[in-house]
């Protein structure tokens, strides 16, 4: 790996730790605020609903600044309001502090992508972005169970506490090994504005919203359905996270490859339709300990899987506005989690089991499909036309 990709990969070990432990720590927030369950996962849709709203925000507001300095202050505001959910009094204020601290995520990740493009070696570009996605994998192997082993023997509070020290860590490496790169922006706000005006920009973001929200219907509610269907004890919980971010290592390298080898459209079609399987077998096997912990790594490595694919897709898909794009393309990856986690809530609500919410994921993840083929068409449209375009030209 190269030393100047290691700060990228850092911040993504901090934002992964911070969006994913919560899941983990639902039993312990609601039994500590005195809340439900379904309730304490308005907290996991509250940070989603400030990437939505910080990814293209922050982006357009510092997109004139070198990326270098706008990922410093990305990560100050992480981690600030990272603190501030340790030090919650009550269920309100943490969730606006969850709002809050989900505000850079989009930006840094949209940012990193397109500086761990630029610093790539030649044809390696989703690698290179997938290394920065590692942070999340191992966030998730490593961060992410411990974070939950010390929410369920100690408090929660101390594991926001941990995701803050991470931030000013990852905030000197920024300093320190980031090399200086020059401001890539090549027009103004209004041109940017223009890959809103993009058919394909659009297919990507709905791919995006939708199609990985299968996938949070399921890591959303991991706990319940750990403990409740497959009968594992509350003390485990931290250990099958393991499994899952293990999972997660292993399908951000087969990501990162999959995009560098085929077109990115059809590696997340692929993706997409292994995701709906996967859920589609928590739903009928989650109550078999060992096959629900197979699948557990199954769906875990698909978590990641489909993140370099789309990246890669949309920053070639927004030439002109890569940051703004990338940012984008992290808004509806949590406009997924919102929903994954809002729709996934809803068969719990109404008393079905905890293995229900996947039925609601793999829905998700065919409609992820759909868009994905309508693409591939829109795409080839976009080639004909263009071929068609340059013979007049050459004819007059």
């Amino acid at each position: 790996m190269k030393k100047s990709l290691f700060p990228l990969l850092l911040g993504g070990l901090g934002i992964g730790t911070t969006e994913f432990v919560m899941m983990g720590l639902l039993p312990d927030v609601a039994t500590d605020l005195d809340i439900s369950i379904p309730v304490a996962g308005h907290l996991i849709s509250s940070y989603a609903l400030g990437v939505v709203v910080g990814a293209p925000l922050l982006v357009m507001m510092t997109s004139n600044q070198p990326p270098k300095k706008i990922l410093l202050s990305l990560m100050l505001i992480f981690t600030v309001f990272n603190a501030f959910s340790a030090f919650a009094p009550g269920h309100i204020a943490l969730l606006v502090s969850r709002f809050f601290a989900g505000l850079p995520h989009g930006a840094f990740f949209g940012v990193g992508a397109v500086v761990a493009s630029r610093l790539a070696d030649k044809g390696k570009q989703a690698q290179a972005i997938a290394m920065m996605f590692a942070g999340l994998t191992i966030a998730n192997l490593a961060v992410v169970p411990i974070g939950t082993w010390i929410g369920h023997n100690l408090s929660w509070r101390y594991t926001f506490g941990l995701v803050s020290f991470i931030g000013l860590i990852t905030m000197l490496f920024i300093k320190y090994w980031l090399p200086e790169l020059p401001v890539s922006r090549t027009g103004d706000t209004r041109s940017e504005l223009q890959l809103f005006k993009s058919r394909e920009a659009w297919l990507v973001i709905l791919i995006t919203a939708i199609g990985t929200g299968g996938l949070f219907t399921w890591i959303s509610y991991i706990a319940p359905l750990m403990t409740k269907i497959s009968h594992f004890s509350e003390d485990s919980v931290s250990w099958i996270m393991i499994l899952a971010g293990f999972g997660m290592v292993v399908g951000n390298v087969i990501g990162g490859k999959l995009a560098d080898r085929f077109h990115p459209v059809k590696a997340c079609a692929g993706l997409l339709v292994a995701m709906a399987t996967a859920l589609l077998a928590i739903y009928f096997f989650s109550e078999i300990q060992w096959i629900s912990l197979v699948l557990t790594f199954i769906a875990g490595a698909l978590s990641i899987a489909l993140a370099a694919p789309i990246q890669i897709l949309m920053i070639h898909t927004s030439k002109g506005a890569e940051m703004l794009g990338a940012a984008v393309t992290q808004a509806a990856f949590n406009i997924g989690n919102a929903l994954g986690a809002y729709l996934g809530g809803l068969p719990i609500a109404f008393g079905l089991g905890y293995n229900t919410p996947v039925l609601v994921g793999m829905v998700m993840a065919l409609i992820g499909v759909s868009f994905s083929i309508v693409l591939i068409k829109v795409q080839k449209e976009e080639i004909v036309a263009s071929q068609m375009a340059d013979l007049q030209e050459v004819n007059s």
